[in-house]
């Protein structure tokens, strides 16, 4: 538990003022103006193209998008094969991603000028919601440590580099011991995943300590074999020195698969305080509620430790509930000086969202923007 009060930095509010999409999924191209409005609601039928707005904006992120998809599916079925995201910001910055045909990365720029895909995230952090997110209280603990450890990323842009980094490591320790190579090769292998388990894990422990800090109705906890260590007390040294010396003692394969434990094992657990029940007892409606109180709290945290206010993403997240409760959404999601876009079937949904400009989308192309009261 973080014990103590998060530094209030100065405020920046990133804000997206055009969205231009070109070759991206359905879209041949189009461009969207948000006017300035703190919430951006894109509305149209299904398969109308509403995610893949979105699905774009994550791109800018730095991230591999909200579906995790590879570049060559997201560009448009008989385009060029490749395709480009570019938005202008309240600052008069620009910053964009492009995939071109023939290459196998993608490429960001900002003002102009080639970025890493570690910048763009510095640079517009994000964070969304689809549908996939609501079982994720029910599934698997390797979808839930993904959707944390996406959220860690947000403020530490170094964890999702050492969290592929582990996995690599762990790849290329089970080929060694099926191949039976050097012991030294493999003692060198041991001592970078320790070292690198170690740092997960302490930024998982601190995450959801500071996490706890801004939120009202739950409680985050993470369970694994390091981060344990670490909320028992020890140190980092310590913690990395007794993984390591675990790993020295478990190099057995086992039917062809290498059985350790450490952080590709752990899990996140969420606790309704209100209820007192952990979530995934709660109702789905309920789950769903402290899903989004996860996400509020995350756009607070980011903003106290990166002095940067995120953008939101909700993919048909907020279809399930009522007039009431939108409103009280919109209203919180509006305290976090957060820039939200969000996606619907029918614009009636969102008639009490302040500061919203509505965005249409009609067969895979925006067709026009409405601002409040126009039709």
């Amino acid at each position: 538990m973080y014990a103590g009060s998060i530094p209030t930095l100065a405020s920046t509010f990133n804000m997206i003022e055009t969205l231009v999409l070109t070759d991206f999924r359905n879209h041949t191209s189009c461009r969207i103006k948000t006017h300035g409005r703190g919430n951006v609601i894109v509305i149209g039928p299904n398969g109308a193209g509403k995610t893949a707005v979105l699905e774009a904006l994550s791109l800018l992120s730095g991230d591999r998008g909200m579906r995790g998809a590879q570049m060559v599916d997201i560009a448009r079925f008989g385009g060029n094969g490749g395709f480009s995201v570019f938005a202008t910001l309240n600052d008069d910055s620009a910053v964009s991603v492009e995939f071109n045909s023939g290459d196998t990365n993608r490429h960001g720029r900002i003002d102009g000028d080639a970025a890493s895909l570690s910048e763009l995230s510095a640079r517009l952090p994000m964070v969304w919601i689809t549908p996939r997110e609501d079982r994720l209280f029910v599934d698997s603990a390797a979808d839930r440590r993904a959707f944390f450890d996406r959220l860690v990323s947000g403020f530490d842009s170094t964890h999702s580099g050492r969290t592929a980094r582990f996995t690599k490591l762990l790849s290329e320790r089970a080929v060694a011991l099926k191949l039976g190579q050097d012991m030294r090769w493999i003692d060198a292998l041991d001592d970078q995943i320790a070292a690198t388990a170690t740092a997960i894990a302490a930024a998982r422990v601190q995450y959801a300590g500071e996490l706890n800090y801004f939120l009202e109705s739950a409680a985050v906890s993470v369970s694994g074999m390091l981060e344990q260590m670490l909320i028992d007390g020890r140190s980092a040294g310590d913690t990395e020195r007794a993984y390591r010396e675990y790993l020295g003692s478990a190099r057995e394969i086992v039917a062809d698969k290498m059985i350790i434990d450490g952080v590709h094992k752990s899990d996140f657990g969420v606790f309704n305080k209100t209820l007192n029940l952990p979530v995934q007892l709660t109702s789905t409606g309920q789950q769903k509620t402290i899903l989004l109180e996860l996400i509020l709290a995350h756009a607070k945290l980011l903003h106290a430790r990166t002095n940067r206010h995120p953008i939101i993403l909700l993919d048909e997240a907020v279809a399930h509930l009522d007039n009431d409760a939108r409103r009280k959404l919109f209203e919180k999601l509006g305290e976090t000086q957060a820039q939200v876009w969000a996606t619907g079937i029918d614009a009636d949904v969102f008639d009490n969202v302040p500061n919203a400009v509505f965005v249409s989308c009609a067969n895979g192309n925006v067709s026009n923007i409405l601002e409040p009261g126009q039709e």
